[in-house]
C-alpha cells in the first residue's frame, strides 16, 4: 500500500498560482505513474494531469498550458504548478498512485487539498 500526503493548496486570486505536493511513503515501488485528479461541488472527480516514471506526462484540456506536472524520483514526491488559476478551478485536489497512468483512479489516493480561486 502507499500513503499519499498531498499539500500547498489554499485561497489565491484569479490569475494567481499555487503549487501542490504530493509525498509518497509505503511501497512506492508500485507508484510508477502519479497524477492529479480534483473534484468541485457537485461535478464529478477529473483527471487533470499524470506523469509516468520516465516522466511522460498527460493532461486534461482544461489546464493544459496553464498547469505542469513534476516528480522527483528521489524524493517519491510529485508536484502539480498552477499557473493563470481561474475560480472554476475550485476543487479539492487528490494525488494519486498507481502501476499506470491507465489504473490511476482505481489506485491509492491521498485526502485532498482545497484550491480555492476568488474572482
Amino acid at each position: 500500500q502507499v500513503q499519499l500526503v498531498e499539500s500547498g493548496g489554499g485561497l489565491v486570486q484569479a490569475g494567481g498560482s499555487l503549487r501542490l505536493s504530493c509525498a509518497a511513503s509505503g511501497r512506492t515501488a508500485s507508484s510508477v505513474a502519479m497524477g492529479w485528479f480534483r473534484q468541485a461541488p457537485g461535478k464529478e472527480r477529473e483527471f487533470i494531469a499524470g506523469i509516468r516514471w520516465t516522466g511522460m506526462t498527460y493532461y486534461a484540456d482544461s489546464v493544459k498550458g496553464r498547469f505542469t506536472i513534476s516528480r522527483d524520483n528521489a524524493k517519491n514526491t510529485v508536484y502539480l504548478q498552477m499557473n493563470s488559476l481561474e475560480p472554476e478551478d475550485t476543487a479539492v485536489y487528490y494525488c494519486a498512485a498507481a502501476r499506470s497512468i491507465a489504473t490511476l483512479d482505481s489506485g491509492s489516493w491521498g485526502q485532498g487539498t482545497q484550491v480555492t480561486v476568488s474572482s
